[in-house]
């Protein structure tokens, strides 16, 4: 028998090395199980049984995953489960070729490493788009009435849609954000999502669309709204045409091919729209903050003037070098933020780490909070010192939620000031333009910095000069380093 330590201090030497030498991240399958059991169902419990070694085997990797940042699990015990184990263990395939799964399965698990992969670097949806009638609930409300709907455990139909909204309910306490589309009266659409055997209410929504408008144009008013653009979006509605004509007008969302209702979780899950690597307080907290920016958005319609506005809102920021409790958030807006991304560099976990660690970078985050509450880390500049005296910046960004709140300039007061304590004379910027990143083609304009160069793409290089002096731009944020 395979001596358990040994088996296991093999792998975790391994990761530990490759973590010393390359400071990379690592996904390690777990095992999947044997596709046979000599002691029957006693494999699983007797510490002979191969089940119950690869049992104790894999719990052992997830606790290093759980304890090691950059660590992730390529779940291929769960994924070979979904397969089927005697389809999976095709031992024509493990003499003829040495493949451990046969070819037929290799697909599920590229698709289960991409998955890992397209998370680490921010590329997970971000919210769902929900219709309400035969998706939320059984039936249409405006025909049948609140108390025909198919939902609870009093008809068989009905608890598919209640588990369906238990499904989603579940995503939105990991940060997903739900929003309804529906071609219904607002007050039907309503009461509906009051009905007593409903999981989800009202207030569980950031946005309610119930109206006769194409339903593309409601996701765009959506998408404005929230400030996220439409591929951040999953759009479930169980009408083929109408995700047809989604799909057509609006690029980049994702528009899953749901048939009946009891293979709704199951067709959602499979697609890995919102494969998790980590959290951050911001994402348990995402729907709160949403809110919160509606609020903000209702209270600064009362106001005449823009800055009067600002003002009341008395924001205090806190701006400073990077901490180590803050990288993982600093990695994860750095992959999520499109639209206010002045270079469209992406940085893993072990990227900021190591930019963390070299004094040749300038690198500061900005959290911002007001009356309404705290928005978290929500921008971040690096800048790369060259020359001695040239700051050359490879990254801004900024969260969507806080645009427009003068956030940018007091992080370049910040940014100016750091710059000079380490006798920098010039700053360069650059901006390198994507579909998602117009909204700033004219960031270093409004900072004024002197345009140097623009090439037949659109790509731009800019200069300020701060060696003759520089006046701060913010005059609403209150900054505490």
């Amino acid at each position: 028998m395979i001596c358990f330590g040994s088996e296991y201090n093999k792998f975790q030497k391994m990761w530990d090395k490759l973590f010393s030498k390359f400071n990379s991240t690592i996904i390690q399958n777990n095992f999947e199980y044997p596709y046979y059991r000599l002691l029957g169902n006693k494999d699983a419990s007797d510490i002979h049984g191969k089940i119950n070694f690869i049992t104790r085997l894999n719990q052992k990797f997830y606790d290093y995953a759980n304890s090691t940042k950059n660590f992730f699990i390529n779940d291929i015990n769960y994924v070979s489960s979904c397969y089927g184990l005697d389809k999976w263990a095709n031992q024509f395939y493990w003499h003829m070729y040495k493949y451990a799964m046969e070819v037929p399965a290799i697909p599920y698990l590229s698709f289960n490493i991409a998955n890992i992969i397209k998370s680490i670097y921010g590329k997970n949806k971000k919210a769902f788009v929900l219709d309400l009638d035969n998706t939320l609930w059984g039936g249409i409300v405006g025909d049948d009435g609140v108390d025909n709907l198919a939902i609870g455990p009093e008809v068989p139909s009905g608890q598919v849609y209640s588990e369906f909204q238990n499904y989603l309910r579940d995503h939105k306490s990991l940060g997903v954000i739900l929003n309804v589309n529906s071609k219904n009266e607002y007050e039907n659409a309503i009461a509906g999502l009051k009905h007593p055997a409903g999981t989800l209410k009202p207030d569980d929504f950031i946005i309610i669309k119930a109206n006769w408008n194409p339903k593309n144009m409601n996701i765009k008013d959506i998408s404005a709204e929230l400030n996220l653009g439409a591929d951040s979006f999953v759009f479930v509605d169980d009408n083929p045409a109408e995700r047809q004509i989604v799909s057509n007008y609006i690029e980049g969302i994702s528009t899953p091919e749901i048939d009946v209702p009891e293979n709704y979780i199951k067709i959602i899950d499979h697609n890995g729209y919102f494969e998790v690597t980590n959290f951050s307080n911001e994402d348990l907290k995402k729907n709160e903050l949403y809110k919160e920016n509606s609020k903000r958005s209702q209270m600064m319609a009362t106001f005449d003037n823009y800055e009067d506005y600002l003002n009341s809102l008395k924001m205090k920021a806190e701006i400073s070098p990077f901490k180590p409790i803050y990288l993982e958030r600093i990695s994860q807006l750095s992959n999520k933020s499109n639209q206010f991304n002045l270079t469209t560099k992406r940085y893993s976990l072990a990227d900021i780490e190591e930019v963390n660690q070299d004094d040749n970078y300038i690198k500061l985050y900005g959290k911002l909070e007001d009356i309404f509450g705290d928005n978290g880390v929500i921008t971040v500049v690096i800048g790369n010192i060259k020359n001695h005296d040239e700051l050359h910046i490879d990254l801004w960004i900024m969260s969507c939620r806080v645009l427009k709140r003068n956030m940018e300039f007091a992080m370049m007061d910040e940014l100016v000031k750091k710059a000079k304590e380490r006798n920098i004379k010039t700053i360069y910027g650059y901006y390198y333009p994507t579909f998602k990143n117009k909204m700033v083609n004219n960031f270093y304009d409004l900072q004024g910095f002197e345009e140097v160069s623009c090439d037949s793409q659109g790509n731009k290089i800019y200069k300020l000069d701060i060696s003759n002096g520089y006046t701060n731009k913010n005059n609403v944020i209150e900054v505490i380093e």
